[in-house]
């Protein structure tokens, strides 16, 4: 049987090109949505879709869309593609490897006049991260309906900047938000690769991993609201100090997760102090914590932990106070067992290796399978690096999830010709 194949030269060309667009030039890559970055990567984008025959536009939230025909252009249509905003001083192949191997397929497609009964767009998303505004998840949150006018008000960056503000700096109208939102009776299914961002694959020489599950996220912004003393005059038992409440906060939240069991974690992954000064007791405290389980009933366990440990650090100090902003909350995916299959036999027609897996890390495929039908793969991540500099796959290993992607594609837009 003869397979249609990507070509390797063409996606690590279109990935090290991609690379090079980072606000950190030899410190990783740096990519924040709606930034000078945003626009260079995104006219590459435009301009690799438009080369390939697509149908080029951008919705109002930003995401890229390159549409191709189908036979029947009115039949739902096949998704395939992931994002390509970065965290900060993360890696080269997080978000960009699913949208290169997208492009990648769209050029297969035009290159072997290959026809098929429904229309296929090709995907590019903004905000998964969250690495600017926080929340994450943001394109395939808009194509579901969930991101409000209110939202784009109250996310901000560090530099107090707001998101709707962002947006329309950029060129986006907030005000239209709701539009982006995708009707589920036209979605026929979306698909996704990613690289693990693991170690298993490597460890076990497999070359691709089928997403059975994606575990549930909910991250929280926490302030701790003290008072700002001098540091030398102040005695300790009169001291509303918010940074010795958030040390003791942050150490039940790890107890919390390992209490709740079945593989739940926590993370406190960004904290500040205010006035920030040696010499003063820190007044203020703003905190993320980053929760994660297959089971939700897991998540709210420790949510509602977090909830009594503040209630009880108020009782313990009086002149300390709190807020809780649930910037995400995401349930567990199980992805669609019809979708898996069709993966998994298109492994196997090709020879390539695959390992049915559950994904620690969340991915707009778990939001658009609240849409539509979801398959999603992964690639190889030497060893096991990512949302750092030393974030690596062999640009081999990754054509072949392409090549098993492009044929799970074809299966499911039922290629004609």
């Amino acid at each position: 049987m003869l397979f249609l194949e990507s070509k390797v030269q063409r996606i690590q060309e279109d990935l090290e090109v991609m690379a090079r667009h980072t606000a950190t030039p030899g410190q990783g890559v740096t990519r924040f949505s709606f930034s000078d970055e945003d626009r260079l990567t995104r006219e590459y984008i435009k301009e690799r879709m438009k080369q390939c025959g697509l149908m080029v536009y951008e919705d109002t939230a930003g995401a890229i869309v390159g549409r191709r025909s189908g036979k029947n252009d009115q039949a739902p249509v096949v998704m395939v593609g992931s994002h390509f905003d970065s965290v900060k001083n993360g890696g080269p192949f997080d978000g960009p490897a699913g949208v290169v191997a997208a492009l990648e397929i769209a050029r297969v497609l035009e290159e072997n006049q290959v026809m098929t009964e429904h229309p296929i767009e090709f995907i590019a998303l903004v905000e998964e991260e969250g690495g600017r505004f926080g929340g994450g998840l943001f394109g395939s949150r808009a194509m579901a309906g969930k991101v409000s006018m209110e939202e784009l008000m109250t996310y901000n960056d560090k530099d107090g900047i707001s998101m709707a503000h962002a947006m329309a700096k950029f060129g986006f109208d907030p005000d239209l938000i709701g539009s982006a939102a995708r009707d589920p009776r036209q979605l026929r299914a979306f698909f996704e690769l990613h690289i693990e961002q693991g170690p298993i694959l490597e460890a076990t020489g497999i070359s691709v991993g089928i997403v059975e599950i994606v575990v549930g996220i909910t991250q929280l912004e926490i302030t701790l609201q003290g008072r700002p003393d001098h540091a030398g005059t102040t005695p300790m038992d009169m001291r509303a100090d918010a940074l010795v409440a958030a040390a003791d906060l942050i150490m039940k939240i790890g107890r919390l997760a390992k209490s709740a069991g079945n593989g739940t974690v926590a993370t406190v992954g960004k904290i500040s102090a205010r006035p920030g000064a040696a010499n003063i007791v820190p007044g203020n405290v703003e905190c993320t914590v980053d929760i994660r389980s297959k089971k939700e009933e897991n998540i709210n366990f420790v949510v509602r932990g977090i909830e009594r440990e503040l209630k009880l650090l108020m009782r313990r100090n009086p002149a300390i106070s709190y807020s809780m902003m649930c910037k995400l909350a995401i349930a567990p995916v199980r992805l669609t067992p019809r979708i898996i299959d069709i993966l998994t036999a298109e492994g196997n027609d090709r020879g390539i290796s695959t390992k049915l897996m559950q994904s620690g890390a969340g991915h707009d495929a778990m939001v658009m399978a609240g849409l539509t039908e979801v398959g999603l793969i992964f690639v190889p991540s030497k060893s096991g690096r990512s949302h750092c500099p030393e974030e690596w796959t062999d640009y081999l290993q990754l054509k072949q999830g392409v090549d098993l992607l492009l044929g799970a594609v074809l299966a499911v837009a039922q290629k004609i010709t």
